[in-house]
């Protein structure tokens, strides 16, 4: 997985500038920032770097006499979760137990994986989508509450494949899933075995233009992914949909709420429900 490490320089720099400065930098595809003494250090997947919005976002930044600068250089190749898969994750519970995701070898003790509704157990591999995640969290427990038994699911943007195979253990009867990451498809396959649902999900390396050459139609279509691909996507995610089909999404903040939901009313969907946890947010939309 290729990684621009990008240089933001702010003056003034504040923690108000960098905290804002990380929020519109997300929306341009960036996953993760640490401070630096002039501002803020971001990183961002190669294939997903959307720098024509980051200058926009950056041209209308809210603090008035606020000045920034930036440089982009290709960051280190290396296994940026190296530290992380050695290490492995403290169990993640949702909706007091229903599902508990977790990496085999840190298994929860108040929740027992047997007593849960779904236990997932996932083995991360430079791939987004553990659980930690508000977002993941939200799509987990939106999942829930929906009635998935015998229906079919596209999952746009894998990444672990915790989604789609949180889909199957809820009933689904089978999923269709793609990243446009090579590493992210092979640990959805390889996560797909661990769970014993391989024979069920179909995986795919490409991105939304793959859904073009797809027949299938979809009861559900779940996405999480940042706002801009988002949106660029959905006019391709409605057309796989069955008629009275459902999309659920995340991955954008609060406030991009309705832009998302005034996209899908243009393709005669009509928002149903809706998330919000630490200002992250998970909307569904349906077809009527």
């Amino acid at each position: 997985m290729k990684y621009y490490e990008v240089e933001f320089k702010i003056q003034p720099c504040s923690q108000d500038a960098r905290d804002i400065l990380a929020a519109l930098a997300g929306e341009a595809g960036f996953e993760t920032f640490e401070d630096t003494d002039e501002g803020v250090k971001g990183y961002v997947q190669q294939a997903l770097f959307n720098q024509s919005a980051l200058d926009e976002s950056l041209q209308f930044f809210p603090i008035e006499g606020t000045h920034i600068i930036y440089e982009v250089a290709e960051a280190e190749d290396k296994d940026w979760n190296e530290q992380w898969e050695q290490e492995g994750f403290d169990p993640i519970v949702i909706d007091n137990g229903k599902i508990v995701i977790h990496d085999g070898r840190h298994l929860p003790t108040q929740y027992s994986t047997q007593d849960s509704k779904v236990s997932i157990e996932i083995d991360a591999h430079l791939a987004f989508g553990t659980g930690t995640h508000e977002t993941t969290r939200m799509i987990c427990s939106t999942l829930l509450e929906e009635t998935l038994k015998g229906k079919n699911l596209l999952d746009a943007g894998c990444g672990t494949g915790i989604l789609g195979i949180t889909a199957l253990k809820l009933g689904a009867n089978s999923v269709t899933a793609y990243d446009i990451d090579e590493w992210s498809s092979d640990n959805t396959r390889h996560n797909a075995v661990i769970n014993q649902v391989e024979n069920n999900i179909k995986i795919y390396c490409g991105d939304a233009t793959l859904l073009d050459t797809v027949s299938e139609h979809f009861d559900y279509v779940v996405a999480n992914i940042n706002r801009n691909i988002l949106l660029q996507d959905m006019e391709r995610f409605h057309k796989v949909m069955k008629s009275g089909g459902t999309l659920i999404l995340s991955g954008f903040y609060t406030d991009d709420i309705p832009l998302l939901e005034a996209k899908g009313n243009e393709l005669g969907l009509t928002l149903s429900k809706t998330k919000e946890d630490n200002n992250w947010a998970c909307i569904v939309m349906r077809e009527q």
